[in-house]
Parts: C-alpha cells; structure tokens; sequence
C-alpha cells in the first residue's frame, strides 16, 4: 500500500503528496535536501522545495515534497524480477544436465547466473555505499552529524531486536497450525531456533564493535531505486511510514540499510518463482536455484558495498565485528517479514523461514 500520491509534471518536476501527516520535518525532506544541497550527491532526484502547513506554536508539518523528475525504465524491483525470470529459464532449458549432476560446475554455474544483473547488483552496492558515505560526511548540523554506536545504543538495538522476536515468533506459533502443510514442518523448524537467534543478536553485545551511527534511509530494498537504463538512483527517504515521526529520524547502523536490501534479493527471486507464467511442476526443482540466486547477487551486493565504503567510520573495524552484526540485522529482519507474513500474505511466510534456515545454518 502507497504511503503516498505523487503527480508528475511535464517530465520535469516529480510532487509526492504525503498521506500520513505529523509535525515536524519529514525525513523524505530532510535527507533528499541534505544529499542534494549540501553533499551534492548525484544518486537521488535532486530537491527542488517543500510545502509545508504552518500552525502558531507549532512545528511545521511537511505536506508534499518536489523533486526533478527522474527519467528512468522503472525500479529495480522490475529489473530484478525479469532478470531471475531469465535466470530461470537458462537453469530449465539445462534441466536434464543439471539433475544428473550433484552440483553445477563453475563455468555452467557462471553461464546460467550470467554476468549482466551481476554488475547491475554490483552496482547497487556501490551506489549504497557512497549513499551511506554522503550521508556519514562531516557537519556541523546535529541532524546529521555522526554518533558513536556506543554500548548504550548496541542494548538499545538488542533489546528491540529481542521485543521483535517475541512478537513474531508468538504469532507464529499460535497460526503454526494454520500454514500450508507444505511448508508447516520447516516454519516450526525455525520456530524451534528461538534461542539460537536470540543468542546470535545477543552476540552484538560482547563484541563492543567501534563504529558511528548515521541517518539512514531506513526502508531500503529494490524497490527504492530507480533505473536509469545505465545507472540507479535513490529514492524514498522516508523510512517505515507506519513507525513515529521521532523514530524514523533516529540515527543508526548503517548495516540496517545493507540488511535491507539483502533480504530483498530473496523476495525477488521468490516473486520470479511464485509467477502465475511459471508452471506448477517446475516450481520444486527452481527453488534450489532461487536459493541459490539469491545468496550469489546479495554477496555481490555486499561485496561492492564493502569495498566502497572500506575505512568508513560507520562500520566496525574488525571483520568478524561486522559479521556479527550484519547478521543480526539479517535475522531481525527476516523476523519482522515473518510477523508481516502471518497478519498479511500467510503463503509467502516461506520466504522469510528459508531465510532464516540459511542464516542460522538450518538443514
């Protein structure tokens, strides 16, 4: 569901009108200008001005933000979809080879990955890590300014972490009997994994990783990019439109953002499977290739966003730090898509419950 209306007008000027309206600066405005005026970065639609309703005695509130309209072919949503679905069919058309082999050779596995949406993930994460570093830079706006990810705020992160779990995992096992048999067994699997996934995010606590906290786009996946037919640019700053205002101008680790869109490169692959076009009896054999696709771009993606933002000041020094953390993240997310799942589309809670499986190691 759209948390907004926009108009486009003469292919020049993009207004997104906002539904839910609070006092007080909306984050869309306030990071897309701060990007645009201040750090100059190419990578969003450029701030053009705000309307804003002023009251006496009170904060603004941000009615509707303009930007330069962005010429694009659509989102990397779309882009991602239609490249699995090639994927797809390179892996069906090789169907009898790769049955009768244990696992794809390393040419034949490259071949049917193929090297196109490979370099577009790739630069994905470029793109996100020099998002990230724009919005790390040096200033002397307390909005923006850095701060350390201290031990106060790595508990604050782990017991909201832990709040999350419980909620979610109390509703899975109150509807476990209610999800389709055929994926019933792996959810209560997961749902068995309580522990592990706690001790995991509990793991973030000793390792007191030194790092800043920054404002982060804070809802980021595929579909937050636009394609430009040879580039991507970034859009929608204004975090979970169903969080408050205060929260979702809150700074963070920047590794929620890389998180994000890590687990979106599941759905997308899932979403390519779950096609009415695609036929019922190819779906068991394709779901060892969509794992499969999925885990090869989200390393490209973080391989490229890590190579991007080495040194940064917002990511943990030492590797087995970040690992650590950027797992936590993966799981926290993978844990709210199974709360999602459960109140909006039960059938689709598979997607997070493989996820899970893979992180934690799962058989």
């Amino acid at each position: 569901e759209q948390s907004n209306s926009s108009i486009l007008f003469e292919n020049r000027f993009f207004l997104k009108l906002y539904r839910k309206l609070e006092d007080g600066m909306n984050p869309d405005v306030e990071l897309t200008r701060f990007l645009t005026e201040q750090q100059h970065f190419a990578h969003v639609p450029a701030f053009v001005g705000a309307i804003e309703y002023r009251r006496p005695r009170s904060e603004p509130t941000v009615v509707a933000l303009l930007q330069a309209a962005a010429t694009n072919e659509g989102d990397a949503w779309a882009l991602t979809l239609d490249a699995v679905g090639r994927y797809f069919e390179r892996v069906l058309a090789k169907k009898g080879d790769l049955q009768a082999a244990e696992a794809a050779p390393g040419p034949l596995l490259e071949e049917l990955l193929g090297g196109v949406y490979r370099e577009k993930a790739k630069l994905i994460g470029q793109r996100t890590g020099e998002m990230h570093l724009a919005l790390a830079a040096e200033t002397n706006d307390k909005r923006f300014a850095p701060e350390p990810f201290n031990a106060m705020a790595q508990r604050s992160v782990y017991q909201s972490m832990r709040a999350s779990l419980r909620r979610a995992f109390a509703l899975l096992q109150k509807k476990l009997p209610e999800l389709p048999e055929a994926f019933r067994a792996e959810a209560a699997q997961v749902l068995a994994a309580e522990d592990q996934i706690l001790a995991a995010e509990q793991e973030t606590l000793s390792r007191h990783a030194s790092a800043m906290k920054i404002r982060i786009h804070g809802d980021y996946h595929l579909g937050q990019a636009l394609y430009t037919g040879k580039d991507f640019v970034i859009l929608d700053f204004e975090g979970e439109p169903a969080r408050p205002l205060s929260e979702r101008k809150l700074k963070r680790s920047a590794l929620r953002d890389v998180a994000g869109m890590m687990r979106s490169f599941q759905y997308a692959a899932y979403s390519a499977l779950w096609q009415p076009s695609m036929r019922s009896e190819d779906v068991p054999f394709l779901e060892v290739w969509a794992d499969l696709w999925y885990r090869q771009m989200s390393a490209t993606f973080l391989k490229s966003y890590l190579a991007t933002t080495a040194g940064a000041s917002f990511l943990p020094a030492k590797e087995s730090d970040l690992t650590v953390l950027l797992e936590a993240y993966l799981l926290d997310k993978a844990v709210y898509e199974v709360g999602y799942e459960l109140n909006h589309r039960p059938d689709w809670v598979l997607i997070p419950v493989r996820g899970i499986k893979h992180l934690l190691n799962l058989t």
